[in-house]
């Protein structure tokens, strides 16, 4: 959702020219460039279980963040108020963090015929309404809870009739609404509203002494109208699905083979295995496994992976980013070859490149850092059963519940719920409870086949680098020729 301009001067009770006042006071002593973070979150919360209501709540979190920006220094802080002498406080608290003096800003900051700063080129012009890729039908705030409480119920009843097994199943229901308004020492002005939803559920099951767990989500940037029945059919369908095949599943015998992940939520292999070294600020201190590998062949012919801020309404959609850069689609790799990292506002001038808008923030208490939104592979040629087939014995994995990288190195560790053995190029005996176990590049180099059946998943998936944030994650059906399988 986009406002009028003045709604949001209204609710952080600020004009233009106090956003003036205080970038003028944060670089007085000196600094590159500054900029203002004002947000205002409302959170809401049910939780339901037994058919009852255990949970719920709503808070505000109300705020600003200001950075001062000097050379390789920066200086953060925020304040929980927009009284102005409170964030006069705080604009020289970061002052004093950057350590500015004003012989540095008398003879190091420079602009450019766009006024840039050093922090690339300027992102002129006001947000565009029309352009909003998150408009809202149905608002969350006034929205009273009392009227949620029954599509949560009916959720759960019809998980309930699906299956007799099943003994206990919990939901759960989260939104927030986050305004936004951001100026920087450039004099650009941006603001938003940011709408996000989530429903959750977890199915306990019990077959004798034996108990298995199912968790399915959904998130959206979108308002109270994704709460359809449709939703309740495409969750209860999936809370049930595949669980005699859990119950079923064994361990198998680990050892080195080929591993075809499936499409969606394998997609997490790709944030967390190349998304993070493919983030510029690793690459800019040279941590990343990739920090040497710009404009080089790093997977094959054809393979193309993607950050993206553009789709419309997806969880790791922006209108633009925390530095207020315009979200773009970024491909990291082309047709086999790393052509970009994902950038903020100081990396991209590091680069000497513009940012790609991917910086990103927590909440106004965080300076932004390069983050992922979307991340995902293009469609390739395979269908996913020539995929299959082509493999004599190996693994194919569809579910995961957490994964593990060295960012350095490269290496990394994904625990799989489930999947299956692949016998003579057919899928047979259900597996569980193992470890994919690999090394980023040497898997990228390794992607033999890639399926082309794209699917972004669109679960609840939260990135902690530091601080936490909303994204997604997808892949078709690939395959990688050489892994390690972590089982008996």
């Amino acid at each position: 959702m986009i406002h009028p301009k003045q709604h949001y001067l209204e609710i952080f009770r600020v004009g233009e020219p106090e956003l003036e006042t205080l970038v003028g006071e944060a670089l007085r002593h000196g600094g590159d460039y500054c900029d203002l973070y004002f947000e205002n979150t409302t959170y809401g919360n049910l939780s339901l279980r037994d058919g009852a209501v255990t949970a719920g709540g709503r808070h505000i979190d109300y705020g600003v963040g200001i950075r001062v920006l000097n050379g390789e220094k920066t200086g953060y802080a925020y304040a929980e108020s927009t009284a102005m002498p409170d964030m006069l406080e705080s604009a020289r608290a970061a002052s004093a963090i950057a350590d500015g003096t004003s012989a540095f800003y008398e003879h190091s900051v420079q602009a450019d015929a766009n006024g840039s700063r050093l922090v690339g080129r300027r992102f002129r012009g006001e947000p565009n309404p029309a352009a909003d890729r998150y408009p809202v039908r149905v608002h969350w705030r006034e929205t009273e809870a009392s009227t949620l409480i029954p599509f949560l119920q009916k959720l759960e009843q019809a998980i309930q009739g699906r299956d007799s097994r099943i003994v206990k199943v919990m939901v759960m229901l989260a939104w927030q609404v986050t305004d936004v308004l951001m100026y920087n020492s450039l004099r650009e002005l941006k603001y938003e509203t940011r709408p996000m939803a989530s429903v959750g559920v977890t199915v306990i099951f019990q077959q004798g002494g034996q108990v298995e767990n199912k968790t399915v989500s959904r998130s959206y940037r979108t308002g109270v109208e994704m709460l359809t029945d449709s939703l309740i059919e495409e969750m209860a369908t999936q809370a049930v699905r595949g669980i005699d095949d859990r119950f079923a599943a064994r361990r198998p015998k680990g050892g080195q083979m080929p591993v075809v992940m499936g499409a969606g939520a394998s997609g997490i292999l790709l944030h967390e295995a190349m998304g993070h070294a493919f983030e510029a600020d690793f690459n800019r201190k040279g941590t990343s496994i990739f920090s040497d590998k710009m404009g080089q062949r790093v997977c094959a012919e054809g393979i193309q992976i993607i950050d993206d801020g553009t789709l419309k309404g997806n969880r790791g959609a922006l209108n633009f980013d925390d530095e207020g850069v315009p979200a773009q689609k970024t491909y990291m790799v082309e047709d086999g070859i790393l052509t970009s990292y994902l950038h903020d506002r100081i990396s991209a001038r590091h680069y000497g490149v513009s940012p790609t808008g991917n910086g990103r923030r927590e909440s106004f208490r965080y300076a932004p850092i390069p983050r992922m939104r979307a991340t995902y592979m293009e469609s390739g040629q395979a269908t996913p059963a020539d995929i299959i087939a082509s493999v004599s014995k190996g693994i194919y994995v569809d579910e995961f519940a957490n994964g593990q990288v060295k960012i350095g190195e490269g290496d990394f560790t994904f625990f799989v719920k489930s999947g299956y053995l692949i016998e003579g190029g057919r899928l047979t005996a259900p597996v569980k409870d193992i470890n994919i176990i690999g090394n980023g590049p040497e898997a990228l180099r390794n992607m033999v086949a890639v399926g082309n059946d794209l699917a972004i998943d669109p679960g609840t998936w939260t990135c902690g680098k530091e601080q936490s944030v909303p994204v997604s994650c997808g892949i078709p059906t690939v395959l990688i020729q050489n892994l390690t399988v972590g089982g008996e």
